[in-house]
């Protein structure tokens, strides 16, 4: 009996090693291969202006790197600093507008009773199933009778309105998570209105505000079709709409090298926003491993 209770847990500790390392297999080839397509354009960036026309196998130059398809790019309306600066104003700005507005409406939806609460809340999610095509000319038209057609703060409105359905469904089931045993301790301690709202509830909701922040940036940041409808002005073009002329390149001719130039641009604050959340959430494990 000693020797078999002996045995088994030599058994089962090499099972658990070998889980583990089939584990750490699996998630680096499923990294690898999301990771592949990036290495893949980073690389054809690179090349010479001859060899950018040629098909990408292998994906890294082979006569050499080069930064000439960063300076085509460049060589494009503005500078590509300009065009990153409107997108970046349009993200920021919508990311910010989208918390402010869901915020206070997850909280009225999920602490306040007043009526017609759920008709309200359904026709708010209801709006998601409303193709954006279908809606494009009246916003166009509300825009240009409210005098901001043709501007960024208008296309921040816009994109507001798009995300705020599925960010006021995040919020309210974020403040749903929360008991309301700990408001009704604030208010024994004299906490009324905003600093209820901001001081005792927001550390609690703050996964729910970095989850509404990063998909109302990441959304606005990608979006291509109000852009290219709503502006007119080539000056005020996001960066969606610059790889648009990119893309469709002088005389016929598409410059590739340009074009996956500006696609490694793009990619540059969503590779940012995923390491931040990587930093954060290793935190996290190493907080949760520690208590």
């Amino acid at each position: 009996m000693d020797i078999a209770s002996g045995i088994a847990p030599v058994r089962r500790k090499g099972r658990i090693k070998y889980h583990r390392v089939l584990f750490h297999v699996t998630a680096a080839i499923v990294a690898l291969i999301f990771l592949a397509p990036i290495f893949w354009v980073v690389m054809a960036a690179f090349r010479l202006p001859a060899e950018s026309l040629n098909p990408p196998i292998p994906p890294w130059p082979v006569e050499g790197f080069s930064v000439d398809s960063y300076v085509r790019l460049e060589g494009f309306g503005q500078s590509v600093l300009h065009y990153t600066a409107n997108s970046a104003f349009v993200a920021l700005g919508t990311a910010a507008l989208t918390i402010l507005v869901s915020v206070l409406a997850g909280y009225g939806f999920s602490r306040f009773r007043f009526p017609l609460k759920g008709l309200a809340f359904v026709l708010i999610l209801a709006t998601i199933m409303i193709p954006f095509q279908s809606i494009l000319t009246p916003l166009f038209l509300l825009l240009a009778k409210m005098g901001l057609q043709d501007t960024l703060i208008g296309l921040v409105f816009i994109y507001t309105t798009l995300q705020l359905p599925f960010s006021v469904f995040m919020m309210r089931n974020a403040f749903d998570a929360v008991p309301k045993e700990i408001e009704e301790a604030a208010r024994i301690d004299g906490v009324r209105g905003l600093r209820m709202l901001v001081q005792v509830m927001g550390p609690l909701i703050l996964p729910g505000v970095v989850t509404v922040g990063l998909f109302a940036f990441l959304n606005a940041w990608n979006e291509f079709l109000a852009a290219l409808v709503l502006l007119t002005d080539q000056d005020k073009f996001t960066l969606p709409v610059l790889m648009t002329a990119v893309r469709y390149g002088r005389y016929g001719s598409v410059d590739w090298g340009a074009v996956q130039a500006g696609v490694t641009v793009m990619m540059i604050p969503c590779l940012i926003l995923f390491l931040i959340l990587q930093r954060s959430y290793i935190r996290g494990l190493t907080a949760g491993a520690v208590k």
